[in-house]
């Protein structure tokens, strides 16, 4: 099983730059990525490929701030977004895919800042 994590800092911007080329290339089981900074359907792209991926998609509440997505070609029994605790699941940052046998969680972390505020 290929799985594959990639923080792009903007998903928008990363089109740019080759994303669609390996994320074709490289056909993962599945890929998920961290910062993607839009919603769903913002970029002129076909995530799912035709079909080949079923998307899950976790945006920020602040439009262009955080979210994290994953793409799968395998289907998950459920699918959870957040933590469950309602002051940190507004940015995004935590997809969970429940497998037959397994759990994968996509997570995207906050930077803790100066003397650990949001830790």
């Amino acid at each position: 099983m290929k799985l594959i994590s990639w923080n792009v800092n903007g998903i928008r911007a990363c089109l740019k730059k080759g994303f669609i080329d390996f994320f074709e290339s490289i056909d993962a089981d599945i890929f998920c990525l961290q910062e993607t900074k839009m919603e769903k359907g913002q970029a002129e792209y076909d995530f799912s490929l035709n079909g080949k991926y079923l998307e899950y998609w976790n945006s920020a509440d602040k439009k262009g701030y955080s979210g994290t997505a994953v793409f799968t070609k395998i289907k998950p029994i459920n699918v959870y977004y957040g933590i469950g605790i309602d002051m940190h699941d507004h940015e995004g940052r935590v997809i969970t895919l429940e497998f037959n046998d397994y759990y994968f969680v996509c997570c995207y972390t906050p930077n803790s800042k100066r003397e650990l505020e949001r830790l």
